[in-house]
């Protein structure tokens, strides 16, 4: 039985982009072994979506007021690429990790099978 979800984000600066998930997330996390955390996520989801070009995955986190959590967020250091975008599914933004990386952020306006 699934019982969770494991995601990895590979980086050339893998301690800065973890330093800004711990902000971010303020979650528990575990250590693995020589210092690799592994942060706790809130509920998750998945969704397929076709495509007629290149193969790819994208992982964002879920947010209930995009405004008030870019604005918190951004108090703590965090950079976003562009402003918030209306997709009619949502609200969207970008966060900029340190190494170079980005994590979609955005409010759902579908619903919601998580929680």
């Amino acid at each position: 039985m699934i019982n969770g979800m494991h995601a990895i984000l590979y980086s050339p600066d893998a301690d800065a982009d973890r330093a800004l998930l711990a902000d971010i997330l303020r979650s528990n996390t575990v250590d693995a072994g020589g210092g690799w955390l592994i942060f706790a996520l809130p509920p998750a989801e998945i969704a397929v979506h076709p495509t007629d070009g290149a193969l790819a995955q994208e992982l964002y986190l879920m947010c209930d007021d995009i405004e008030g959590t870019v604005a918190t967020l951004a108090e703590r250091g965090v950079t976003f690429e562009g402003g918030i975008s209306d997709q009619g599914w949502g609200l969207l933004t970008t966060i900029r990790l340190p190494g170079g990386g980005t994590l979609g952020l955005y409010e759902p306006r579908h619903p919601v099978a998580a929680g």
